[in-house]
Parts: C-alpha cells; sequence; structure tokens
C-alpha cells in the first residue's frame, strides 16, 4: 500500500496495544498503521496508485451505497501475536461492520467488531512493500474472517482475488482483459486492465 520504506516510531514503551494506539497523537497529520506493536508511518502513494484506487471507488460507488465505501480511512485491527492494526487503500463494509462503527469515537473496526466485506490493497514497488500485502496482509485479512482481499499490482500488472475458504484465502490471478471475478460483488464487470489503467481504455479515441 505504501510508498518507498516506511519510518517505524518506536513507542515510549516497548510494544503498543490497540488502546496505545488509539490514543496516540504525536501533533502531526501523520499516519500510522500498528504492526507487532510498533508505529509505522505511511507514506504517501505514487500517481498511478492513487489513480487506480480513486478509479475504483468510483465505480465500486456505482454498486454501493457511499456510506459501504472507505478510502484511505478506515481501520483494522486484526490478529497478531502484539496488536496491529492496517489501512486498507479501499475497502467495502458489510451493514455489520458499517453499523458497529455507528457506535465508535474513531474509524477503527476493533477486533471484537464483524468484519468488513472486502478489503483492497494496490501494492507498491519494494520487497517490503510486496512482502506486506502478498504476505503479511493476506494471513492477517485471513485470520480477521475478510470474505475476500484484492491485490492490484501495477507493477506485475495483475489483480488477485483472495477468497475466505475455511480460515484461508484461495488465490485466483487475474491479467490483461480477464474479467475479474468476485464472489461478494457478482455484478463486478470489471476486466484486469480497465482496473490497472484506471478506466483510460474505456475512453473514446480521440480524432
Amino acid at each position: 500500500m505504501t510508498q518507498a520504506s516506511p519510518r517505524t516510531v518506536e513507542p515510549s514503551t516497548p510494544y503498543m496495544t490497540i488502546a496505545d494506539y488509539l490514543a496516540y497523537d504525536d501533533g502531526t497529520e501523520t499516519r500510522y498503521e500498528l504492526k507487532d506493536g510498533v508505529l509505522v508511518e505511511m507514506t504517501l502513494e505514487s500517481t498511478i496508485n492513487s489513480a487506480i484506487a480513486r478509479f475504483l471507488l468510483f465505480e465500486l460507488a456505482k454498486l454501493y451505497p457511499s456510506k459501504l465505501l472507505a478510502h484511505k480511512d478506515t481501520a483494522i485491527q486484526v490478529t497478531e501475536r502484539r496488536a496491529s492494526a492496517r489501512y486498507p487503500d479501499l475497502l467495502v463494509h458489510s451493514e455489520e461492520s458499517y453499523t458497529a462503527l455507528l457506535s465508535s469515537k474513531q474509524a477503527i473496526l476493533l477486533q471484537n467488531m464483524p468484519p468488513p466485506l472486502i478489503a483492497i490493497e494496490v501494492v507498491s514497488p519494494g520487497k517490503t512493500n510486496r512482502d506486506r500485502d502478498y504476505r503479511y496482509k493476506w494471513t492477517e485479512y485471513a485470520a480477521r474472517g475478510i470474505s475476500e482481499y484484492w491485490i492490484i499490482d501495477p507493477e506485475a500488472q495483475q489483480i488477485t482475488i483472495c477468497l475466505w475458504v475455511d480460515g484461508q484465502y484461495e488465490n485466483q490471478v487475474y491479467r490483461e482483459d480477464a474479467v475479474v471475478q468476485s464472489a461478494a460483488i457478482p455484478k463486478f464487470s470489471l476486466t484486469a486492465a480497465q482496473i490497472l489503467t484506471f478506466g483510460e481504455d474505456q475512453l473514446p479515441v480521440q480524432v
């Protein structure tokens, strides 16, 4: 999700709890994920990654009410040996997860709340970023019971749809003109190419 090598911030105590994380304020606009009790700064996205996320948000808004969509603004507490919280690039709520957030002061789905329907990450270049999205979040989101995890990879020019089956994900990879198949969104009909080019191949040719 993030670009370049993120900076970690050491807490005053050895490891933060979720309560510490929710109360943390360093007086800046910087946003952090929490990984194994340690803050990790979220750095700026590339222009292409941001364009893909916005395009997909607009397309999902044709299928869902806006209240069920979150764009880089809702965290998910995930299962780890130490406290962790992730900010997906895009999130599609279930009715249950949205309702649970209404009674919360902060936009974070805690461990005792229902999971969202879909979490979506747009992969940034670099081994650290790829490991985070393909390995760590793959495990974390499956353990959280999120029914679908989409990994959109501009560098590899592919989209991986991870479907939750019996406690873990089964992956299906889509490339080029293959229509992305979502069990959670049966009406979804975009191809991998349309998503990866943020709809540019749908534009009329100028003459």
